[in-house]
């Protein structure tokens, strides 16, 4: 597909959302989006060339909720100052503080109010910080906050979440935590709708795809609407769109009406603003 056919078609996605008329509260535009760590053997797609586009994805989509991944101190320093209208939470992997990636939680502070947050360990101790799970070659996290949204007075539970890419058998097993981990925390209060996003490092129907669903709680966004645009895949490497690669989701529970699923393959000056494209999805909340 040609750049201008895929604007195209990405802008016509934007227009069919944006006339969705349904009642009670406005629809929720919910991001997913690994950022790429700021490494400086990238080149020309160093952070410091990509920050504003990657930041410009917030305006581009309305995005009241984004979960995002391989953030660093200091990047999340600058989406902090560059988006002023969104609290962020989250902490580093490695201490639980400033030290290794971030998987931080964005919402728009107009739309939500946060109640509190906790960031967890894919691990066999959740609650150990730095801990690392089974197999997995780094410590890997979840990052969740339960929020009110201002108009519905809807409370969810969202989180963002960054599997292992290394560990099989901890990719598996993250699932096993993450449905734990919300099954607890719907039995321990009244939440009007839970949503995940991240980056998942596995396919479609594979066995840690199929663990996040196991418990019968999420379900991948993408498989409750038929209004998708964009390729099946979230990987682009900074080069291309790879065929069949689609790792990034949005995971949500019953308590979510689905309207719409965007991965999002388009360039800004000729560069993708990540290795990964953004998974932007379109949700209705259930009023309280």
């Amino acid at each position: 597909m040609t750049s201008i056919r895929r604007f195209n078609t990405i802008f016509a996605f934007l227009c069919l959302l944006s006339n969705l008329n349904v009642n009670g509260s406005e629809p929720l535009q919910v991001m997913s989006f690994n950022i790429r760590f700021d490494n400086p053997r990238d080149g020309l797609d160093n952070w410091k060339f990509r920050a504003t586009k990657v930041s410009a994805m917030f305006a581009k989509h309305d995005i009241g909720i984004a979960g995002l991944q391989e953030v660093k101190h200091h990047q999340l320093t600058w989406l902090k100052q560059a988006l002023p209208d969104y609290g962020f939470v989250g902490v580093g992997r490695d201490d639980g503080k400033k030290k290794g990636e971030y998987a931080p939680l964005a919402y728009r502070k107009s739309d939500f109010e946060l109640q509190e947050s906790e960031t967890i360990w894919l691990s066999e101790t959740p609650a150990e910080v730095g801990s690392k799970g089974w197999d997995a070659a780094l410590p890997r996290i979840a990052t969740f906050a339960v929020l009110r949204h201002s108009e519905s007075g809807a409370k969810l539970l969202a989180g963002s979440v960054h599997y292992d890419h290394v560990g099989v058998k901890a990719r598996k097993n993250s699932g096993a935590v993450l449905a734990k981990y919300i099954s607890n925390r719907l039995s321990d209060m009244t939440l009007s709708a839970v949503i995940v996003a991240g980056d998942f490092n596995c396919l479609p129907d594979s066995e840690p795809f199929k663990a996040v669903e196991a418990a019968g709680v999420m379900v991948d966004s993408f498989r409750l609407t038929d209004r998708r645009v964009g390729p099946q895949s979230t990987w682009n490497g900074f080069r291309a769109v790879q065929p069949g690669r689609r790792i990034d989701y949005v995971f949500v529970n019953k308590g979510v009406t689905v309207l719409g699923h965007l991965i999002d393959d388009q360039q800004v000056q000729g560069r993708f603003p990540s290795d990964h494209l953004p998974v932007v999805v379109k949700l209705k909340l259930k009023d309280r």
